[in-house]
């Protein structure tokens, strides 16, 4: 007796088994993320206001614990006559592009050691992106318009973000382990280090974490008062 054969076409099989190909890592990522921790941290000021933009790095102590993943790409406009986002954080290795939405010219530049570089903008002209190759906090400013000012905070763990107006940002997909973690804002008067505490995160955890910190008032340059049709 002949063995029975199965009646699926080849390339309906074919397509079964590329189906399933993909399932499965998706199932091995998902896994992996339900084991993960999860970092609450709050950063609020001696008064209990929560503080916006403050910038949380989760790296974890053992290095060889640290992820491969990196996200390839970031974006700084301008618009209004502002940086925006104020605060960008990103992985080292991360290109970052600056479109320019205002209809005038900008002339973005650094002098931070992490990253020096000036970049000519153009209303509907896109520039090159920049590459940031080093951890470190790079100052930005405008050659045109004193009063701009942004920061791009580099880091070398991929565990971070960055709070938002309620003081707050959840880290995700946190292996288990032990943490060193700190916080930095632009305009507080410590530097990161003072700020830093170690936590052990294990599987499945949510951690808590929360900080008060001195922000002395920002000694930003004051906004020229210029009308929006003179194209400065």
């Amino acid at each position: 007796m002949r063995a029975l054969r199965s009646k699926m076409p080849r390339r309906d099989a074919a397509r079964c088994w590329a189906k399933a190909a993909l399932i499965v890592p998706a199932l091995v990522i998902c896994s992996h993320e339900a084991l993960a921790a999860v970092l609450n941290a709050t950063v609020k000021d001696r008064s209990g206001a929560p503080i916006e933009d403050a910038v949380v790095t989760a790296t974890p102590i053992a290095a060889n614990s640290v992820g491969t993943e990196i996200e390839t790409q970031g974006v700084v406009d301008q618009v209004n006559k502002e940086f925006v986002p104020y605060v960008t954080v990103v992985r080292v290795g991360t290109l970052v592009r600056f479109p320019n939405r205002d209809n005038i010219r900008h002339h973005v530049y650094s002098f931070s050691p992490a990253k020096r570089f000036e970049l000519p903008l153009y209303s509907g002209k896109a520039a090159a992106p920049v590459l940031f190759d080093k951890p470190g906090i790079i100052v930005m400013g405008c050659n045109i318009h004193d009063w701009m000012v942004g920061y791009v905070y580099v880091t070398e763990t991929p565990y971070f973000g960055k709070t938002e107006r309620n003081g707050s940002v959840q880290l995700h997909g946190l292996p288990a382990g032990d943490y060193r973690i700190q916080i930095w804002h632009p305009e507080m008067d410590i530097p990161e280090q003072a700020t830093a505490r170690t936590e052990h995160l294990d599987e499945q955890a949510t951690v808590s974490a929360n900080w008060k910190i001195d922000l002395p008032a920002a000694l930003r340059p004051r906004r020229a008062p210029v009308p929006e049709s003179s194209g400065y």
